[in-house]
C-alpha cells in the first residue's frame, strides 16, 4: 500500500528510519465534457503517482502518495456547473503548506504529480515549490508535461493542444475509473479539432470562448484503457526521472 492516508502512524515511523520519498498528486474539480467526471485531474494524478511510486518500490525506494488535492485555479471552466474555482494565492498557500508538512515530517525528496494543466495552475504550483524551498532549503521536484521536453514523449493528441477531455483524457480516466466513464455519451461525440493552448495565446479566456462549448477538445470517442495505460507508464516515468534527478543533485531533503 503506498497510500499514506492508509497507513497507521506506526507504519509511517517504519519508512522514514529507512528513509521514503512522497509524491502529492494535485488536480482540480471542473469539467470534462459531458462524459468525464468531475474529479478527472485528480484521477489522472492518482494514477500518476501511484505508478511512479511503485516503479520505486520495485528498486527497493520507499515513496508514498499523499492525500491528493482537488482544488485549484479553474478559471477556464467557470461557465460549467460543479466547477470550482479558488484564488491564486489560496491554492498556491495550500500546495506550499502541504509539501512543507512532508518535508518537516521527513519526507524526501517530496514531489509533484500534476494533471491539471490550466496556466495560471501551473503557476501556483512552480511558486508553491519555490516558496517551500527557498523557506526549508529543499527542492521539490515537479515535472511539468506543458513543457516540450516533456510533452514531446506523450500522445499526439496531447502535443496538439487539443487535449481536454479528449482522447488523451479519457483514456487515462477508462484505464484507471472506466465506471465513471459516461460509455453512451463519449462514444457519440464528435471530434473538436481546436488547439486549447493555441486559443489561450489568442487570448481566450475559458472553454466556451475557445469553441468548447461542452468543454472538451480533440477525441474521446477514439479513447481507449489501453491507450490510457500506455500513456500512464509514460507519465510514472517521467515522475521517477525527476525523483531520481533531485537525489542526484542532493536535493532531496
Amino acid at each position: 500500500m503506498t497510500d499514506l492516508c492508509k497507513l497507521a502512524w506506526p507504519d509511517v515511523k517504519d519508512l522514514l528510519e529507512r528513509g521514503c520519498a512522497a509524491i502529492l498528486p494535485v488536480g482540480s474539480t471542473e469539467a470534462h465534457g459531458p462524459h468525464l467526471p468531475l474529479d478527472t485531474d485528480v484521477t489522472i494524478a492518482l494514477g500518476m503517482a501511484r505508478r511512479a511510486a511503485a516503479l520505486l518500490a520495485e528498486r527497493g525506494r520507499a515513496c508514498v502518495v499523499l492525500p491528493p488535492i482537488g482544488y485549484s485555479v479553474t478559471d477556464f471552466a467557470g461557465a460549467f456547473p460543479g466547477s470550482l474555482s479558488i484564488p491564486a494565492e489560496t491554492a498556491t498557500a495550500h500546495v506550499r503548506d502541504v509539501l512543507a508538512a512532508a518535508v518537516a515530517t521527513g519526507f524526501a525528496p517530496v514531489a509533484l504529480a500534476n494533471a491539471h494543466l490550466e496556466p495560471a495552475h501551473i503557476g501556483t504550483l512552480a511558486e508553491a515549490a519555490r516558496q517551500v524551498e527557498a523557506a526549508t532549503g529543499t527542492a521539490i521536484a515537479f515535472p511539468d508535461v506543458t513543457r516540450r521536453r516533456l510533452a514531446e514523449r506523450l500522445t499526439d493528441e496531447f502535443r496538439s493542444g487539443a487535449c481536454h477531455a479528449g482522447r488523451y483524457e479519457s483514456s487515462l480516466v477508462l484505464a484507471d475509473d472506466p465506471d465513471a466513464v459516461r460509455e453512451d455519451r463519449r462514444a457519440a461525440l464528435p471530434e473538436v479539432d481546436i488547439s486549447l493552448v493555441d486559443a489561450i495565446r489568442a487570448g481566450q479566456r475559458d472553454f466556451v470562448e475557445a469553441g468548447g462549448t461542452q468543454a472538451y477538445f480533440g477525441k474521446p470517442a477514439e479513447a481507449s484503457a489501453t491507450e490510457g495505460a500506455a500513456t500512464y507508464a509514460v507519465l510514472a516515468a517521467i515522475l521517477v526521472e525527476a525523483i531520481d534527478s533531485l537525489e542526484a543533485a542532493g536535493s532531496g531533503g
